[in-house]
């Protein structure tokens, strides 16, 4: 999935303009609205290819719409400037959870697997202490008590393990793994320069797969490859425009509009109606991951819980 919250760590903090938190919102809203669009048509894609090739096609698609325009605009600075392997990794990382989630949406509903998807914060907020030297606070350790309940609920384990579930678990878990890495890169690189090359070389190294499992998109299909790349590529805009117009943690909160879409493509398209448990551990998950970004008033002395 050419994800959706590495945004936040991506926009220069000089290009930032958090003044318009309504247009901020809206933007988010948008975008978190229309990312579930592309999961639905790989998911609908995937009964005539196979999921290895549709991550390849989103990739290409939208280096196919991003890249020139990219050049056209900006000629060398299209790219990042040095810094390579950290841009390197993080593509890794998320090019290898697009491909986990695509698999597990062929067996599993929409919002089952983006539910799981969604330990992706939580597994970053814990990664951040060894990784990165944050500390470990009684706020994320209740988020990670919780985020963890909330999975077992989905996940479910006295009825057996799905592998569709620890797939969607494991993009999640990779997810988080790119967070990381995309806060731990030092680049003066703008956020188009680092779409961009997410684009090109996540298409890149999807190749192999995708020659491995080719399967030739009828007619009538390559609209809908194409409408992938273009709804990747808009969301990404729409959310880093919504960063240069209001505060990341203003914004945080609404990414987990992205499970509404998702229940309300699987429901629509695929008469994928979300179980009681999946629901409850849904609420669950998103409650602990607004722990994270939800902030208390400073107490009396100053001092933050």
């Amino acid at each position: 999935m050419l994800r959706r919250k590495q945004d936040f760590d991506t926009v220069p903090a000089r290009a930032a303009h958090a003044d318009r938190p309504v247009l901020g919102i809206s933007l988010m809203v948008a975008a978190m609205l229309l990312i579930p669009g592309a999961d639905g048509l790989a998911k609908h894609l995937s009964a005539e290819h196979s999921p290895l090739f549709i991550s390849w096609a989103r990739y290409f698609a939208a280096s196919l719409l991003l890249a020139p325009a990219a050049f056209a605009l900006h000629g060398r600075k299209a790219l990042p400037r040095g810094g390579y392997v950290p841009q390197v990794m993080r593509t890794v990382f998320l090019v290898a959870a697009m491909t986990l989630y695509f698999i597990a949406i062929t067996t599993i509903p929409l919002a089952t697997a983006i539910s799981a998807f969604f330990v992706a914060p939580i597994a970053a907020a814990v990664l951040s202490v060894p990784l990165l030297g944050e500390r470990l606070t009684v706020r994320k350790i209740a988020a990670l008590v919780l985020g963890f309940f909330g999975v077992l609920l989905i996940v479910n384990p006295s009825s057996g393990f799905e592998p569709g579930l620890l797939l969607a678990l494991g993009a999640g878990l990779l997810f988080a793994c790119y967070m990381v890495a995309t806060r731990k890169a030092v680049s003066g690189s703008g956020p188009l320069a680092t779409l961009n090359f997410q684009c090109l070389f996540g298409a890149l190294i999807l190749t192999p797969q995708a020659i491995a499992t080719w399967s030739w998109p009828t007619l009538e299909q390559i609209p809908l490859f194409a409408a992938m790349g273009v709804i990747s590529v808009t969301s990404h805009i729409l959310s880093i425009t919504a960063m240069r117009n209001a505060e990341a943690s203003l914004l945080s909160p609404f990414v987990y509009l992205e499970l509404v879409g998702s229940v309300i493509i699987g429901i629509a398209f695929f008469s994928e109606v979300p179980s009681l448990m999946v629901a409850v551990g849904a609420a669950i998950i998103v409650a602990s991951g607004l722990l994270l970004v939800l902030r208390r008033k400073p107490t009396v002395s100053g001092l933050a819980p």
